[in-house]
Formats: structure tokens, C-alpha cells, sequence
């Protein structure tokens, strides 16, 4: 074991560049931290980010932010294999688990006979039910729901099936409900869906409607083992920060935090980071995706960036030795480019201890996600079944 503790820290959709395979996406031109760095045309001040070497990876330094002359941290870029470009194939092939079968997709809204079961069900009605934007829905039909008690059923380009509800209408327990039953609905041909994702908003008119913090996301089961069963069967301890629960349904799991926010997840980082543990950290700051990604929003999501990089300097102060940060996304969603869905993107790594003995080096552009899990099983004296390791890179 060389590392007593690593920390693992998935920046949501912050990709860096459009994936060799972006075509068959749509997503040809797609640069979540390019085209942030655009925006602020030279003023994204992210200087922790920087010094571990977050332009260093890329052909073309992000604008403003220059690449370190000694670079902090090894860098370099994560490809994906899976089938799909969501959150649930992204972490899942970070853990030895690519999605190789593409999950059910639903452009022109759900079929009439799963609506059906989830009235019955619910006893309510359904509105909607096609791909819509999550604020632009409940500022379109939020009203309609509050007035008469229906479910705000919609999807994206994702394999997602999402049910919004005001709070003060649907209460929580009864939406989570809903959501669990609609998930046992589609674990399995002719629908399996990646993620069914409970929605509850707030406020009094369509002009003040604002999503809680309540979501929640109720995920296929893993299909297959998962590196983090395999750190847990070795008598690792593995903490999940954010929504990593809910992406591996639980599986792996010792002990979880809830985030209300991505500055409460580095909370909760920095509150773990003062316990003694022997295991994995592993954390998902879903902001940059879900509050300013899909609503394209690219000052909202430099802001995210820059105050993460506030937060991420008091993470580097509290690092030990014998701890190994890893930093990396799981998708891109690309504020500058067109549409509102994730695009297919090559994501960042970053990998930093304080026991360095030389500056940073390229670690190239890495064939499979699932490389950061075996590099985290590598590190614990635990066997991969998928990716390969940089870990003998790290010096």
C-alpha cells in the first residue's frame, strides 16, 4: 500500500474536449473548460487548478489560466467506452463497470403503458412526458401541477426518467415512493433505464419556481462487480460524498453524506479528511451539470469553478502524505455548446500526494475511465478486471 487514504473528487460534466467518438454523439466541437475560459475572456481565476497542472493536459491551455511550468500533479485525460455519455456510465466504468449495451432512450416521450402504471400507481395524473429542459418544465408547467396534483413526467438525451413535484403538493416520502416503484419498472427489457430521478421544486409562481436539494436518484443496479465491492471485500473502507450513493445504489458503500450544494460536498471532503481512515474517499460535485451545464450557463459555471478551486486549496493544505488526491469528471456538458443534454468529451485527471519527489508528468490520454479504479485498487494491493493502472507513475 503506498497511499493510506485516497481521495477521489468526480467534477461533474467539467470535460476537456470533444472525445474521439464525439460524432456519434452529436458532440463534435464540444469544450466544457474551453469554452468557460472564453467566456471569461482570460479572468477564470482557478490558480490551484492550475498549479496542479489543469492546462497541461490540454492541447490548448484554457484562456487565462496557463499551464504550470512545474506542474504540481500528474496529468492527463480519460476516454470513454461506455455506451452512453450519463452520469451512471461515467462512474460506473471509473469503477471496472463500462456500460457496453446502450440503455433505453425515449426522444418521443415514455410509452403509453409505463404512464399507465405510474397512474394507477400514483393515483395521479401525468403532464409532460416528453425531453424538456428541468427548469424550463416547471416554469411551463409548474403551475398546472400545483393546481391539480399530476406528476411532471420528462426525459433528456439521457436514459433518464425524471418525475418533478412541488414540495408543498407531492410531499417528498410520496415522490421518493413513486420514483422507487417507477424503478422497478424498467430494471429490464424492452425498457431498462439508467436512472429514474426524483425532482421536487419550490415557490409560489412560475417565475419563482426553484429545484431543492432534495433530488434524488434512484439508479439501475450494478450489472456486475464494482471496484468499490472489491476495496470493501478487501476490508477497505469506501465513503461516498455527493451522489455517489444513489449512482451504485448503495453497492460498496460503508458510509455516505448527503450534499446540498458542491461547497457543502468540499465540506464534507474537508470534515473526512480529519478522521482516521484506511480506504477511499470518493465524492461527485453534481452543481456544474446540474445548475449550470445543462442550463448553459457558462459565467454560472466558472463561478462553480472558482470557488471550488477556493475550496480545493484548503483540501491541498490538509493532505498528508501518505494521501493521494485524484481529481477527474465523469462526462462533459458543455455551457457553449448547443442543445441542453451531456456531451461526450474527454474528462481531466489529476493525481497529487504531498510525498512527490519530482514535479508532475503526463500520464497521456487514457484508453478507458476505468484506469482511475485500477489505479485506486493498485494502490490497496487489490486485482483489476478492467482498465490499467498509472499508479507506478506516480513518483
Amino acid at each position: 500500500m503506498k497511499y493510506n487514504r485516497v481521495f477521489g473528487i468526480v467534477l461533474d460534466s467539467v470535460g476537456t474536449g470533444a472525445a474521439p467518438d464525439a460524432d456519434k454523439f452529436g458532440d463534435v466541437g464540444s469544450d466544457t473548460l474551453g469554452h468557460v475560459g472564453e467566456f471569461y475572456e482570460g479572468n477564470l481565476d482557478i490558480p490551484n487548478l492550475q498549479k496542479l497542472g489543469i492546462s497541461n493536459l490540454r492541447e490548448t491551455p484554457i484562456e487565462g489560466v496557463a499551464a504550470a511550468d512545474k506542474p504540481l500533479a500528474y496529468y492527463g485525460k480519460m476516454r470513454e467506452i461506455s455506451a452512453g455519455k450519463d452520469s451512471m456510465d461515467g462512474h460506473w466504468e471509473m469503477m471496472g463497470l463500462p456500460v457496453e449495451h446502450a440503455l433505453s432512450l425515449f426522444p418521443n416521450g415514455f410509452p403509453a403503458d409505463l404512464i399507465d402504471k405510474l397512474k394507477d400507481f400514483s393515483k395521479r395524473d401525468v403532464i409532460v412526458n416528453k425531453p424538456y429542459s428541468g427548469t424550463d418544465v416547471i416554469h411551463d408547467y409548474g403551475e398546472e401541477q400545483m393546481k391539480t396534483g399530476a406528476l411532471i413526467v420528462y426525459t433528456s438525451g439521457d436514459s433518464v426518467l425524471q418525475i418533478a413535484a412541488h414540495e408543498d403538493i407531492i410531499p417528498l416520502e410520496e415522490l421518493y415512493k413513486i420514483c422507487e416503484y417507477a424503478r422497478g419498472l424498467v430494471n429490464e427489457p424492452p425498457y431498462v433505464i439508467g436512472r429514474i430521478i426524483a425532482r421536487p421544486y419550490v415557490g409560489p409562481d412560475k417565475d419563482h419556481f426553484t429545484r431543492t436539494a432534495n433530488r434524488r436518484d434512484f439508479t439501475l443496479e450494478p450489472t456486475g462487480d464494482i471496484d468499490l465491492n472489491r476495496l470493501q471485500d478487501a476490508g477497505y473502507e469506501v465513503i461516498g460524498i455527493g451522489k455517489i450513493n444513489d449512482i451504485f445504489s448503495g453497492h460498496g458503500i460503508s458510509r455516505g453524506y448527503h450534499n446540498e450544494s458542491n461547497h457543502n460536498g468540499m465540506e464534507h471532503v474537508l470534515e473526512t479528511m480529519g478522521q482516521d481512515f484506511n480506504g477511499f474517499s470518493f465524492t461527485n460535485l453534481v452543481d456544474f451539470d446540474a445548475m449550470y451545464g445543462h442550463r448553459r450557463n457558462p459565467k454560472g459555471f466558472g463561478a462553480a469553478l472558482m470557488e471550488f478551486d477556493q475550496q480545493l486549496g484548503e483540501v491541498l493544505a490538509q493532505l498528508k502524505d501518505d494521501d493521494l488526491l485524484m481529481l477527474t469528471a465523469d462526462h462533459g456538458n458543455d455551457p457553449g455548446f448547443r442543445g441542453t443534454d451531456h456531451t461526450r468529451e474527454l474528462v481531466p485527471v489529476l493525481a497529487y500526494s504531498p510525498s512527490f519527489k519530482q514535479i508532475g508528468e503526463s500520464l497521456g490520454v487514457r484508453e478507458t475511465f476505468s484506469d482511475f479504479g485500477a489505479t485506486i485498487l493498485d494502490n490497496f494491493g487489490v486485482n483489476n478486471v478492467k482498465g490499467t493502472s498509472f499508479l507506478a507513475d506516480l513518483k
